[in-house]
């Protein structure tokens, strides 16, 4: 249990931090997996599509250090080249 003041706010400040870094992550997830149902309906235009909403909210991630450029960078490109093979 935390015994100084600090400390407790750093709890609470926590708290918020975790509950706002969960969200991002979900919004990420979500625009992903508009693109891979895309992908997986055969659907070309609605991928593109989604891939070019999906592409700024990981790089947001990345910025927001909710994620590793790396992660972000595999996973893009890995959606890019199954958007690329729908022709």
């Amino acid at each position: 249990m935390a015994n100084t003041p600090q400390a407790k706010k750093r709890i609470r400040r926590n708290a918020r931090r975790a509950e706002i870094n969960h969200s991002r992550i979900s919004r990420i997830r979500t625009f992903v997996k508009r693109v891979e149902s895309a992908i997986g309906a055969g659907d070309k235009t609605a991928a593109v599509e989604a891939l070019a909403a999906a592409q700024p909210e990981m790089a947001k991630g990345v910025a927001k250090g909710v994620l590793h450029q790396n992660t972000v960078s595999r996973k893009y490109s890995r959606l890019t080249k199954a958007v690329a093979a729908l022709a």
